[in-house]
């Protein structure tokens, strides 16, 4: 009886909300979860116009190089000082990119999201893999480059991990992910980037490696890069407020869904000639940033879309392994020709 009280009363709202002005904030009540469509201001960084349906926009190709096909062995660098409880918490998620029991994970969960990834093939035909393992660690506790570093001396980070021999060098299934510590400030970081990945130069290391870098941003710029957990100060209070992140911890919360972004592109364009819009390899516009701030379905124009709450409060759009919960931004599908996610409600 009370779920077709709160039915009829989002009728009415519906029928007549015009009358009393817009409505700011959808709340539903389906399956004791509460989704919410908030609006936010729209990310500092984020160039793309492109929202949830926007084909038209788009001119996505594939330049003929490789995708990661074969199973994906991520190599993980922590840079700086890392509590156990943040490493735990981002390990998780990688793991549960191949977590396909939904008992383990329920949907919408983080291996249905990355099923929109494994939908890029290469020129034979073979799709990005769905198997992601974590095949080892390396701790670069002692700042070896020091607490500045640009996008040249990353390779120097990765050259550090692979001469000290904790790693097999892996050029065929391996990618290469440094994740610096909050008091580790980068080249462009929080002006121009979040996030990037490439591959490394035989000089540095020895061997042509993709990898993907990630900063925490909890102190340095958390409104700009873990968006939406953090909104800019300039607001003064008096616009919408910052939504409540799925484990509390704002910084790591917010560079996983960055780590989500990377590893989608790494995936899909490790070597920068495989799938991108635009002409210039350089600057190439990838299927991450094509969805750039959408999480869920009506996303675009400041909403980053329909999303879940918890009985806290926290929110989340991907169930993970061990009872996670993330929030992690859509990707561009190559068959709906938009951006995609499983928590999508249409």
């Amino acid at each position: 009886m009370a779920a077709l009280l709160n039915l009829f009363l989002l009728f009415l709202v519906i029928q007549f909300g015009s009358i009393y002005g817009s409505i700011k904030e959808q709340t539903l009540d389906l399956q004791n979860r509460n989704f919410c469509n908030p609006k936010l201001p729209p990310r500092t960084l984020s160039s793309s116009k492109k929202f949830e349906g926007s084909s038209n926009l788009v001119n996505l190709r594939y330049h003929m190089g490789p995708v990661l096909s074969s199973p994906i062995n991520i190599y993980l660098i922590w840079y700086g000082k890392w509590d156990p409880s943040q490493q735990l918490l981002i390990k998780d998620f990688l793991l549960s990119i191949s977590t396909v029991n939904h008992r383990a994970a329920p949907s919408p969960s983080v291996a249905e999201w990355w099923s929109t990834v494994t939908l890029y093939t290469d020129q034979t035909g073979a799709n990005i893999s769905q198997s992601v393992l974590i095949a080892g660690e390396y701790s670069d506790f002692r700042y070896s480059q020091g607490t500045h570093l640009t996008r040249l001396s990353i390779q120097d980070v990765i050259a550090e991990a692979v001469k000290s021999k904790p790693f097999t060098v892996d050029h065929k299934k391996g990618i290469y992910l440094v994740l610096t510590s909050v008091d580790v400030t980068m080249q462009d970081f929080c002006r121009a980037v979040c996030g990037f990945h490439y591959f490394t130069f035989a000089s540095k290391v020895g061997y042509t490696l993709p990898y993907a870098w990630v900063g925490n941003s909890g102190k340095q710029c958390p409104e700009v890069c873990a968006y939406p957990f953090a909104v800019p100060g300039y607001m003064g209070g008096g616009g919408p407020g910052a939504l409540k992140s799925p484990s509390g911890d704002v910084g790591v919360d917010g560079m996983i869904s960055v780590i989500g972004h990377e590893l989608a592109e790494l995936s899909s364009n490790p070597l920068v000639n495989a799938w991108y819009a635009g002409e210039d390899p350089v600057a190439p516009t990838e299927i991450g940033d094509l969805c750039e701030g959408l999480y869920g379905t009506g996303g675009g124009g400041g909403y980053i879309g329909q999303v879940m709450k918890d009985r806290d409060g926290r929110t989340y759009n991907l169930n993970g392994r061990r009872g996670r919960k993330f929030l992690v931004q859509w990707i561009w599908s190559p068959i709906l020709k938009a951006c995609a996610g499983p928590n999508a409600m249409d």
